[in-house]
């Protein structure tokens, strides 16, 4: 194992280990190298290997799968946010040509553009990518479609092939070649790429009734490439999770990575355990809600997962066609650290300044009959908690025009609005139309529908 930081307690580093070494030995995988970040840094790694001696390090390279399909998704952001595209646009204005033109940027992104889950013709991920030398031989040209566009959630591998193209189309250049630029350089990500570089792992098939191996080709699969064939290490990884956590100025604002990770599309049917924002799976564990990717190409797996409540983050790689579940000890790994060392909470703080003209407006308030309150926080923000048994809850960020954006739940982006009298006093507030005062039911102007005169009585 190699310890990276002394601030794990050594009873978790054990159970770390423990965990990992049941992995690599259980899923009778050649290697395993796994990592652990809380705050954004690496303070845990550990590595199994079936050779004494020759663990692999935190530096060594293995094929990460449809993780790369993170990358891809970011590529796609940037143009998003420079302008260059919108989500609800479809492929064909960007991209035409494609028996996906109809499809949306966003149904793209979240598998709900309805295509096939893979390639016509041989395996894509063991055969050279020129046998699809264009982007019409990644989806049949008779049946793209497997599901109307928008409906449900669909896993397709040749989506994001499509992504990829869209990439390179608006940039003008190979899409590996923008993202090295545009993501990698900036993260310091130099152990990631399109192809494998010294020292990387060999890949291996495990025959299912003996202990015997079998080496698996190491393909470049050409246009399906950005579906899974990036290189990376558990170092570089430990970044782009820090990245995936809350942003980097160079790269992707952390609202955007926000909002990756917000759920576009329903749980596929009978599986609510899991989901799919844009170009991020969303799965339940434990009680946690992870973001990240699964991945998987011949000779090995991975996994990565983010606990935002918890700041905490775990990578887990093996060389193995069909070994360790990579994924799910990953998320076992983050697990497991939450449990030997819960996160422990800033100290409370007063705020540094505050306006009193805001502070007058927390306490309670009430939308008709049932009680709220609000409180006054950070940056002018606003909380709306629930006192009784009915309403919603919410968070607002200030905006410079003196209203208010929801961030939570019903009221993401709708506006709350201080509404006042002719004398300047308050009179309500005005939440996308919903009306709260401070007394139950009064004034009776600012209600809708008005108050019965006769007030509040006893039948």
């Amino acid at each position: 194992m190699t310890d990276l930081s002394d601030e794990l307690l050594p009873t978790t580093r054990r159970a770390l280990l423990h965990r990992l070494a049941v992995a690599q030995s259980e899923g009778r995988a050649p290697s395993m190298v796994a990592g652990v970040l809380r705050d954004g840094r690496l303070v845990w790694s550990g590595a199994r290997s079936m050779v004494d001696g020759h663990a692999p390090t935190t530096d060594v390279q293995y094929r990460i799968g449809s993780i790369t399909k993170t990358f891809v998704a970011v590529l796609v952001l940037r143009l998003r946010d420079e302008g260059l595209l919108d989500l609800a646009d479809p492929l064909g204005r960007h991209l035409p040509g494609t028996p996906a033109g109809g499809a949306t940027v966003a149904q793209l992104l979240s598998h709900s553009a309805g295509l096939a889950s893979e390639t016509p013709g041989p395996w894509w991920e063991r055969t050279d990518g020129a046998l699809r030398p264009d982007l019409a031989d990644v989806l049949e040209a008779e049946r793209p479609l497997r599901h109307p566009a928008g409906r449900v959630h669909h896993y397709s591998n040749p989506t994001y092939a499509l992504l990829g193209a869209l990439v390179e189309r608006l940039r003008g250049e190979p899409w590996g070649e923008v993202l090295r630029r545009e993501v990698l350089e900036p993260l310091g990500m130099d152990r990631t790429g399109l192809l494998p570089e010294h020292p990387h792992a060999g890949g291996f098939a495990v025959h299912p009734w003996a202990d015997v191996l079998l080496p698996e080709p190491l393909t470049d699969t050409g246009r399906m490439a950005p579906a899974g064939q990036l290189w990376s290490t558990v170092a570089d990884l430990a970044k782009w999770a820090a990245f995936l956590a809350s942003g980097h100025e160079k790269v992707l604002s952390a609202d955007t990575v926000a909002e990756m990770r917000r759920p576009a599309v329903a749980p596929e049917p009978g599986d609510w355990s899991e989901t799919y924002g844009l170009g991020l799976q969303l799965v339940q564990h434990e009680g946690r809600i992870l973001h990240g990717h699964s991945g998987s190409m011949p000779g090995f797996t991975a996994g990565l997962w983010v606990s935002e409540t918890d700041g905490l983050a775990a990578i887990a790689f093996a060389n193995a066609t069909s070994g360790p579940r990579t994924a799910h000890v990953a998320a076992e790994l983050l697990a497991l650290t939450a449990q030997h060392e819960p996160r422990i909470p800033e100290p409370w703080r007063p705020l540094a300044e505050f306006d009193e003209q805001l502070l007058a407006l927390t306490g309670p308030w009430y939308w008709g009959a049932a009680p709220h309150s609000l409180r006054l926080t950070a940056d002018r923000g606003l909380e709306l908690s629930v006192l009784g048994r009915a309403g919603r809850a919410g968070r607002f960020r200030a905006e410079a025009d003196g209203t208010w954006t929801g961030l939570d739940d019903y009221y993401a982006g709708e506006t709350l609005r201080v509404v006042r009298a002719g004398d300047g006093s308050v009179s309500h507030l005005d939440i996308g139309s919903f009306v709260f005062t401070r007394e139950p039911y009064g004034p009776a102007e600012a209600v809708p529908g008005g108050v019965d005169p006769q007030g509040w009585r006893v039948y």
